[in-house]
């Protein structure tokens, strides 16, 4: 009996790791279809002992280098001894490991819990970089999948947080890299069903005092509610991964309509104002997410979305609405809508900066964040005359008001206001364009070009432009 118990729960492993490797191959731009090293987060306790014990088998058979990555909170006193049990427990199976040791600062109860994790994942994510493997295994079992069911409810969360945790899935944020899958194939499997293989397999682990510690919202759920639940609902945990199953399957339709509904809406980097009032609330809020889910962008409240959607379709069309994100600004122009980074700088308080060109190829300005270019104007019918500007000052600065520009011998002199309306340029994006004087005299403004009545005489001729650094 004790034989097939343990084949059984192997053959679980086995087929979950079957559907990981189908999961990565349908997965857009896989890293690999089938990895020649996969890794493990091994804290040393139960879940993820017998996830090594499975995994060295399977790595084995497969002809699969397996590593073994331990992550040092240092939350325990019994940290050091944990990270020592780990390191033997691998050398004995000749198994590659490596640990890293994360710090955390000082916080409340379930700041410190969510806080190990961040700092978990990432350097999880780091050593995988590092040793070049595409494919980080976790314990998870289906204990863990019903509390993180249970928990996603009693936050209030909607279908994304009800699909619990997926067999296996990019997490860029959570990992620090696009290329690197984290999978989950004890998933199907009872904590009890561990402890049994454990016993059975006569595995070692140790035992995180701070698992039992009620303050911490998941040891409530699994040492207080969770039993309750059993006593009452026998087999609730496999119930609850069939509705996380369900809830995967809509989250996925929700994904692909979100998708097809921004490329609906897509103008350039906006979307179209206009296009999304034909949505339903619920369709614009689930598009909308999807949009800043894509952008990196922490996921906001349901009444967040619902007051910024309504200023966006109740803004006049002239109106230069910016909505405050922790992460950015949803700003509004000409019936668009845009996600532009935070600044908090002062760009009054900004000083110019004086400079003498003396034929470089490019200037660079931190302060304004950004380069001047000087290409060779090839057909010579624009550009500034080299002899006139080299070694003349010059500075660069922000507009301070009142500044004209004149684009071409055709074109009339007209205010840098009219000419960025004109070349519809946003209100936040002129905040940031830098000017270039010299004499009191504007030279180039950027995002427009030069002033033609400052170009001076001579043969050869330079063309001015601006490149803003990377964010």
């Amino acid at each position: 009996m004790t034989d097939q118990r343990t084949n059984s729960l192997n053959d679980v492993f086995l087929g979950a790791m079957g559907e990981i490797q189908a999961r990565i191959s349908a997965m857009p731009m896989p890293p690999v279809v089938k990895p020649t090293a996969i890794a493990l987060a091994y804290s040393g306790g139960l879940d993820s002992a017998v996830l090594l014990h499975l995994a060295h088998r399977y790595a084995k058979a497969n002809d699969i280098a397996l590593h073994a990555f331990h992550i040092h909170h240092g939350l325990s006193p019994n940290a050091d001894q944990w990270l020592e049990h780990c390191r033997q427990a691998c050398a004995e199976r000749g198994i590659a490991f490596d640990a890293r040791r994360v710090s955390l600062k000082k916080r409340d109860d379930s700041g410190t819990e969510e806080a190990a994790r961040i700092a978990r994942y990432a350097a999880l994510g780091a050593l995988c970089v590092e040793h070049g493997v595409p494919l980080l295994l976790t314990a998870h079992h289906l204990d863990d999948q019903a509390e993180t069911v249970l928990l996603q409810l009693l936050r209030g969360s909607g279908v994304a947080g009800m699909s619990g945790m997926d067999t296996a899935n990019r997490a860029p944020d959570m990992l620090g890299s696009a290329s690197l899958v984290v999978a989950r194939p004890l998933l199907a499997l009872s904590r009890a069903a561990l402890e049994q293989y454990a016993s059975e397999q006569n595995i070692a682990f140790v035992d995180d005092e701070s698992n039992r510690d009620p303050r911490y919202a998941r040891n409530a759920l699994r040492h207080q509610v969770m039993p309750a639940l059993a006593a009452s609902f026998p087999g609730f945990q496999q119930r609850f991964a069939r509705t996380a199953h369900h809830a995967q399957a809509a989250q996925r339709l929700l994904i692909e309509m979100a998708a097809q509904d921004i490329e609906t809406c897509r103008v350039g980097d906006a979307l179209d104002v206009n296009q999304i009032k034909r949505f339903s609330a619920d369709r614009a809020d689930n598009m909308l997410r999807y949009w800043f889910g894509s952008r990196g962008i922490r996921m906001p409240s349901t009444a967040w979305l619902h007051e910024m959607r309504t200023q966006l379709f109740e803004a006049k069309a002239d109106a230069q609405l910016c909505v405050t994100h922790a992460d950015c600004h949803i700003r509004r122009h000409r019936d668009r809508v845009f996600i532009t980074p935070r600044f908090d700088d002062d760009l009054s308080e900004m000083e110019p900066v004086d400079f003498i060109w003396n034929g470089e190829a490019s200037l660079h300005f931190p302060a304004y964040n950004g380069s001047l270019y000087f290409d060779v104007d090839i057909d010579g019918s624009g550009g500034i005359a080299v002899d006139w500007l080299q070694g003349r000052p010059c500075s660069i600065h922000y507009r301070q008001g009142g500044e004209r520009l004149k684009p071409a011998a055709n074109r009339p002199t007209k205010s840098l206001k009219y000419h960025y309306q004109a070349m519809d340029i946003p209100a936040w994006e002129r905040e940031r364009l830098p000017l270039v004087s010299s004499g009191g005299k504007l030279l180039f403004a950027a995002g427009l070009g030069m002033d033609c009545a400052q170009v001076g005489q001579g043969g050869s001729r330079i063309r001015i432009r601006w490149q803003t650094d990377s964010v």
